[in-house]
């Protein structure tokens, strides 16, 4: 579950007050408003990268409102990727297990799973450059899932690929989701592609949380 109880907020100039959403135990909610609502600012808050002003964060069954990042167990996939361009495909999907200490053994077959569902098999000895769009938001989501977390959060992970390549990487998500049973976040302007991938597509405007079933 994620949830955000009356949750208050300052970025400069920018406020959102008093604001709440939920998103069920293993579900996919999709997050979209108009450019400069707080989408982005909401889920930076979220993942710990934004403190809050009031309320609460709660995530699965712990408030995570004061913890750090690293301490809130989810998984981050930012809108470019952010891979690191020294490291292999492989080093990649091994980084936050390093890490935390897994053996060599559960690592690589963490890796083999990983590869196996994302269809990057092939490119574990690739490092990013090179890499196509659709490859490298691949790569940013086998990262992100690499440790098991219980919570996903997506900043616009499709927009700047083609329709085709978005197309794929939504087929991708939607496997890793039945997979995994993961509770994502996802912050989207693309409608089509909402209501694709949405159990609950929640609307930020005004500063109010509008929430809606497309799969209802």
């Amino acid at each position: 579950m994620i949830q955000l109880d009356q949750v208050s907020l300052r970025v400069g100039n920018f406020h959102l007050r008093n604001v709440s959403l939920s998103v069920p135990a293993g579900k996919y909610g999709v997050l979209m408003g108009r450019t400069g609502s707080g989408k982005t600012t909401l889920l930076e808050a979220i993942c710990g990268l934004r403190p809050v002003t009031a309320g609460r964060i709660v995530l699965g069954d712990t408030e995570v409102t004061t913890l750090p990042p690293a301490e809130r167990g989810l998984g981050f996939v930012p809108q470019d990727g952010a891979l690191f361009q020294h490291l292999t495909v492989r080093e990649h999907l091994e980084f936050a297990l390093v890490i935390r200490r897994w053996t060599r053994e559960r690592i690589a077959a963490r890796v083999t799973e990983l590869a196996g569902w994302l269809g990057l098999t092939a490119l574990l000895d690739r490092r990013p450059h090179g890499l196509s769009g659709g490859e490298t938001q691949r790569v940013a989501l086998g990262r992100a899932l690499s440790f098991q977390p219980r919570i996903l959060c997506l900043d616009e992970p499709l927009s700047a690929l083609d329709d085709e390549t978005r197309a794929e990487v939504c087929s991708v998500l939607e496997t890793v989701c039945e997979h995994t049973g993961v509770t994502a976040l996802h912050i989207t302007h693309n409608l089509a592609e909402a209501e694709r991938l949405a159990d609950c597509l929640l609307l930020l405007k005004d500063g109010r949380i509008e929430s809606r079933h497309p799969r209802a």
